[in-house]
């Protein structure tokens, strides 16, 4: 039995269940008569003090499907000892065999290791190798900083990705990787740099053809079967790809991709138990649709601005996964090797250090003032002009 899951069994009540549970029936603002205080006190159930278990035996341990499927998969820091194999769908699933990314190569560097997301199916280890060296041989990319790929058996992480479950997903930085190697500090607080000026424009001053050539390269590779970008870059790339337009399809606008791209692969041919996702449709998605894109971004902002004006009130958040959700192999996926969900004593918990550590990239740009009212009035505020601050305020 895990460590982990024998702890929780054996952890005490709180003694401030009982104190606040007290306090409850003593709190308000209007004065109760002393008869009142009995009745309601008399009225108030006994907690259920069930008699302590004889000496000796063996407290009851959690299930495994009790606990959110986040908290176990974040928890093991090693690959599970099993063939290759990704189990499940982008979004649910796990990864039995998975293989991690040197964290140092000729052509690509891994980001924010303390995540020890650098894990993924050999398929997709071996291509971030090569689209690193062909990028720097030919596009001129000095070579790729890989963000998160997956956890060393994937499932559901604890911050940033709903996906990157399989082993078939990673995040490369559009940032160009420096000519020299970066210190394990520097992997953890550089920050990718943004290629938005705002929320619906890509910054010329840090966008180039060879982030173009880059993205084209990824896409074009047979396995791939997705790229996520944001809505604004694929309108660039839509204005930058010149008359070779195929590669575009698979490039599919998203939110929050701003500093990095996302590559899905296709699973491993004639592999059960991967599901792919459905092909992306045909054209390069340059027309209508990320016009359409266009305005659910003017929308957004809106609707983020209003939010904003609402104090105290927090988006409901999705009950996380738990290990019935996701494909019943992928417990003996969590469980093959005999592996620990806790550190040696002294050694920080992997799932706190994922937790801790510091964001990829900078917040998304957001409309100022002036912005804001373009949009509400109906604008477009990549065409409409912004008005000049009154520099000699009366």
């Amino acid at each position: 039995m895990p460590k982990l899951l024998s702890q929780i069994a054996s952890r005490p009540v709180p003694a401030c269940v009982f104190v606040i549970a007290a306090s409850v029936l003593t709190a308000g603002s209007l004065p109760v008569s002393p008869a009142r205080a009995q009745q309601a006190v008399a009225a108030a159930p006994l907690p259920d003090r069930k008699p302590p278990k004889p000496e000796g035996e063996t407290p009851q341990a959690p299930s495994l499907s009790d606990i959110p499927a986040k908290e176990l998969f974040s928890s093991v820091t090693t690959g599970a000892p099993m063939a290759p194999k990704p189990i499940g769908f982008y979004t649910a699933g796990c990864l039995a065999g998975g293989k991690a990314l040197p964290i140092t190569g000729p052509a690509w560097q891994a980001m924010r290791l303390s995540r020890n997301r650098n894990w993924g199916h050999p398929m997709l280890i071996d291509f971030l190798e090569e689209l690193g060296k062909e990028a720097k041989a030919n596009d001129g990319w000095s070579g790729l900083l890989v963000g998160d790929i997956s956890q060393p058996r994937g499932g559901p992480m604890v911050t940033g990705h709903t996906s990157h479950q399989v082993g078939l997903d990673a995040d490369i930085w559009l940032t160009p990787m420096p000519d020299r190697v970066l210190t394990e500090k520097e992997r953890e607080d550089i920050s990718a740099v943004s290629m938005l000026k705002d929320p619906f424009t890509v910054d010329p001053d840090v966008w180039t053809p060879a982030h173009v050539k880059l993205i084209k390269r990824a896409s074009e590779d047979p396995q791939v079967a997705r790229i996520f970008v944001h809505p604004a870059i694929k309108k660039r790339l839509c204005e930058d790809a010149g008359s070779d337009r195929g590669w575009l399809t698979k490039v599919r606008p998203w939110w929050n991709h701003y500093y990095h791209f996302h590559v899905r692969l296709n699973c491993p041919p004639g592999l059960s138990g991967c599901r792919n996702q459905a092909p992306a449709g045909g054209g390069d998605g340059c027309g209508a649709e990320i016009t359409n894109w266009m305005v659910k971004l003017r929308q957004s902002e809106i609707w983020k601005a209003q939010e904003q004006a609402k104090p105290g009130k927090a988006p409901p958040e999705k009950p996380p996964l738990k290990m019935a959700d996701l494909p019943s192999q992928c417990e003996e996926v969590l469980k093959a090797g005999r592996a620990e969900l806790l550190p040696e004593p002294g050694e920080p918990s992997p799932m706190l250090r994922a937790i801790a550590s510091k964001e990829a990239g900078p917040p998304l740009p957001t409309p100022d003032a002036d912005m804001l009212n373009i949009l509400r009035n109906g604008g477009d505020p990549t065409k409409d002009p912004v008005p000049l601050p009154d520099r000699k305020p009366q």
